[in-house]
């Protein structure tokens, strides 16, 4: 191998200024007037007839003497030292910019050990550069060691793994994961509660718009408001049926409405006093009891719209024993009964009660005719007609809602009623009634009545306005006779059963209170003559004899007054 390349190249000659990364020999072109020989085998102070040539090995960092080729070998001086050359730029890959060819070893070029030149190969002149043709490098121009410009792509980095670095990332994975739960958890708390929340005022505002449709808010209109207005009570509708009970066993009657509002769904028994002042087809002033026995349901009806401004669509006639069958085919009923009713039947005093008091009290058809009829010694006709309200009540309970099966029910009990009220519309009807009835939509209320029997505004506006939509118009008060009644006989019952006789009679009963003591004989009396005739008809309703009529003092607002003595028997009457 030949350190010089001068054969072949004319005047060309290079030398070997270093080595590069790779091991490989890096050269440069002398100039001509610098061209020297080379010898990387020759060492320092050779003798005489051998050229001083460069000695890459060679401390120092001394350099051959210039050697001049004058045809013939002449003798070389080595002086020492080597005159200074100027660097040769070298291809920089890194982009450096002029810097001086990088030593591998940590030497400058100015040493005595040539440079090597970083990530360059050198060109050589048998072969072409990358890119360009063959050449020398363009000079660049040099920069200080403290201006340098390193750039990160020029240094390599050796990862030293580390055992806690993924225990770290662990623990952070772990914590952030445990974060994220948290969070997490806390936005499906939030949003349940939301939903929660949602729900509740849902619940509620359904719940208020409920209570508000079926009318059961205080103060608030009911189902019967439209546009925000309350649908006044003359304007509801209304089905009405009136309910006749005969006591077949023991005499009497008992009268009850029963009315199904369509507007407000509320369903309500009224019971219907027999001392009611009714006034008859020709005029004259009778009495509930007197028109249901005289004038028969028509008539009574009739006079029932005039007195109550109502519409009664038809007459129910319930006698005992149909009330007994009608028990039993809904099945018993289940009551609170306020009184021990004996039975009827029983031979003997003293034995077990038909019917207890107490609540919640189970009755069949026996039990409930004798405790809807029954009416205790000294009690007025009212708490009788009380018994038979909660009876019927009860049966609306325990019938069916199905208006196919309540109308097989009234069939079964083979009636007869009236032409204006068939089997089918009473069946519809007491359905609509039952299903009230079943969801407490019912209620039970006593028409109060004057003890004269007529009706006051203040007194009955509450059931004949708000009830039956109506308005009250009883008889004049001059149209009946007034009768005053004051009991001597020493039986408290008698004043009671001397006032059923004179309502029934169509008389006007004044309560006179009880004497001080007793008398033998009964009195009837009248202050004014044109009062006479009325008296002697008292009397005779009363059982008493014409002797017994007499001119006298008459209590205050009265006709005629009685003085009832031991001499009254009210069963005569």
């Amino acid at each position: 191998m030949n350190d010089r390349y001068d054969a072949g190249y004319g005047s060309d000659q290079y030398e070997l200024v270093g080595y590069d990364e790779y091991g490989q020999p890096v050269y440069r072109q002398i100039p001509a007037q610098q061209q020297q020989t080379y010898d990387p085998y020759a060492s320092q102070g050779q003798g005489q007839g051998q050229g001083y040539g460069y000695d890459p090995y060679a401390g120092g960092g001394q350099q051959t003497a210039p050697s001049y080729d004058t045809g013939q070998q002449a003798p070389v001086y080595d002086t020492g030292q080597q005159p200074s050359v100027p660097p040769t730029p070298v291809y920089d890959p890194y982009g450096t910019g002029g810097q001086t060819a990088y030593d591998p070893y940590g030497q400058a070029a100015t040493s005595g050990r040539q440079p090597r030149v970083a990530e360059q190969t050198a060109h050589i002149p048998q072969q072409a550069g990358p890119g360009r043709e063959p050449g020398p490098l363009p000079a660049e121009p040099r920069q200080a060691d403290d201006e340098r410009d390193y750039h990160t792509g020029q240094f390599a980095f050796v990862e030293q793994p580390d055992g806690d670095s993924e225990d770290v990332i662990d623990w952070l994975n772990f914590t952030e994961n445990r974060t994220e739960r948290r969070e997490e958890a806390k936005r499906r708390a939030r949003s349940r509660m939301v939903a929660l929340v949602v729900v509740l005022a849902l619940v509620a505002v359904g719940g208020v718009g409920y209570l508000w449709y079926a009318g059961k808010i205080p103060g608030v209109s009911s189902s019967g408001t439209k546009g925000g207005t309350t649908t006044s009570a003359v304007a509801q509708k209304r089905d009405v049926i009136v309910l006749h009970l005969h006591n077949t066993g023991g005499g009497g009657t008992s009268t009850v409405l029963l009315v199904d509002n369509t507007t407000t769904k509320q369903g309500s028994t009224v019971l219907l006093p027999n001392s009611l002042a009714l006034t008859d087809d020709d005029g004259t002033t009778t009495t509930l009891a007197k028109s249901v026995d005289d004038d028969g349901s028509s008539g009574t009806r009739d006079q029932l719209d005039t007195v109550l401004g109502t519409s009664i669509e038809g007459t129910w006639r319930l006698d005992t024993p149909y009330l007994q069958n009608l028990v039993e085919l809904v099945g018993n009923i289940d009551i609170d009964t306020d009184a021990d009713v004996p039975d009827p039947d029983a031979k003997k005093k003293g034995e077990e009660p038909l019917v207890h008091k107490g609540k919640d009290q189970t009755l069949g058809g026996k039990a409930a005719v004798a405790y809807a009829t029954y009416r205790a010694s000294g009690e007025a006709q009212n708490a009788q007609l009380e018994r038979f309200g909660q009876v019927m009540q009860g049966v609306l309970r325990k019938m069916s809602s199905d208006s196919s099966a309540a109308t097989t029910t009234v069939q079964t009990l083979a009636q007869i009623l009236d032409p204006s009220l068939t089997d089918k519309d009473l069946g519809t009807f007491l359905a609509k009634l039952a299903d009230l009835a079943k969801d407490g939509d019912y209620k039970t209320a006593l028409l109060p009545v004057q003890s004269d029997g007529t009706l006051s505004a203040e007194t009955s506006s509450s059931v004949v306005k708000d009830i039956l939509g109506g308005t009250a118009k009883s008889p004049s008060a001059g149209s009946a006779v007034r009768v005053s009644v004051q009991n001597a006989t020493g039986v408290k019952d008698d004043t009671e059963k001397a006032r059923v006789v004179l309502v029934n009679g169509g008389y006007t009963f004044l309560e006179g209170g009880t004497a001080s003591g007793t008398q033998a004989t009964s009195k009837v009396l009248y202050s004014d003559a044109a009062d006479k005739e009325n008296a002697t008809e008292v009397a005779k309703t009363l059982g008493l004899g014409t002797g017994t009529v007499q001119k006298g003092t008459v209590g205050s607002g009265a006709d005629v007054s009685v003085v009832l003595g031991q001499d009254y028997k009210p069963s005569s009457s």
